[in-house]
């Protein structure tokens, strides 16, 4: 099923991410994570993508492929292009028609001095573009509530999100956040802008004082004072640092579904348990 025809469908959408294990013995136990988060029954799961490294070789198809036929969940597949030309994205192309795969979230991909760039796709709407022409997909688009770190100004990131949608892209889905009244504002210039797909939150719940510091310094989200007050008191505390961590994810989404947010996008980093800790603080919204 397209993504468009689960939002057609479904008043609140619940979707995970999750990303493929690069161990290979990691891979084949990926299972206990899948069961665990499926039995909370996401509408959709959506798999990282790793850049570089042959279709052949791509361990996001082959997971998106297990949780099409092994769980009944629809998958989507992130997918990148600035490390790949024409050749090889038709090859990838080739290989999600042929396991019934129809959902994409196509993104630029980050920058990564160790592999060369090639020169078929500079932006996410290129490749948006061209796997509307290679066959029926469903193309989601990324956003960024706080503006991708490489744009110039906040306009210039609305404009290149316009020309996103207008290449095809169905609906967005968010970086992280903490604020919601950073992703009010945000949606609100979406709407303004003449950006009318559905634009979907994406939540990552803070578990450790580490991971926060890597999340601000990888997007450069703001930290409201309660969420750094949080950090602050509990950073030497694990348990008690996931425990709030959870609390105030939980807390953001019970805000964003009382302004009639269509979906929640959760970041679970492959943590089925936190994953079902949050949904169950909203079993009764969704």
């Amino acid at each position: 099923m397209k993504l468009t025809e689960i939002y057609q469908n479904k008043k609140t959408v619940l979707s995970f991410e999750i990303f493929p294990p690069k161990k290979e013995e990691e891979l084949k136990n990926i299972d206990r994570t899948l069961e665990a988060l499926c039995e909370v029954q996401p509408d959709f799961i959506s798999v990282t993508f790793g850049a570089g490294g042959s279709a052949n070789k791509n361990k996001t198809i082959e997971l998106a492929k297990k949780i099409k036929e092994d769980y009944h969940i629809e998958p989507v597949v992130h997918l990148t292009c600035l490390c790949y030309d024409r050749q090889e994205i038709d090859e990838f192309a080739r290989q999600l028609q042929a396991e019934g795969i129809e959902n994409i979230l196509a993104l630029r991909g980050d920058r990564n001095p160790d592999i060369p760039e090639k020169e078929d796709f500079k932006h996410a709407s290129d490749l948006i573009t061209y796997m509307k022409e290679k066959g029926d997909f469903c193309v989601a688009g990324a956003c960024y509530p706080e503006d991708h770190p490489e744009s110039e100004s906040h306009m210039q990131e609305l404009k290149a999100l316009k020309t996103k949608v207008d290449a095809g892209a169905e609906l967005l889905l968010s970086q992280l956040f903490f604020d919601n009244r950073l992703f009010y504002d945000f949606a609100s210039d979406c709407k303004n802008n003449g950006i009318t797909v559905p634009v979907t939150p994406g939540i990552m719940p803070v578990t450790s004082a580490a991971q926060i510091q890597r999340m601000v310094k990888m997007c450069g989200a703001t930290l409201p004072d309660s969420l750094q007050k949080i950090v602050e008191r509990y950073a030497d505390n694990k348990p008690a640092m996931m425990e709030a961590g959870i609390y105030y994810a939980v807390n953001q989404i019970l805000d964003l579904l009382a302004n009639d947010m269509h979906g929640i996008h959760l970041y679970t980093m492959n943590n089925p348990e936190v994953a079902k800790k949050i949904c169950a603080g909203i079993q009764h919204l969704i």
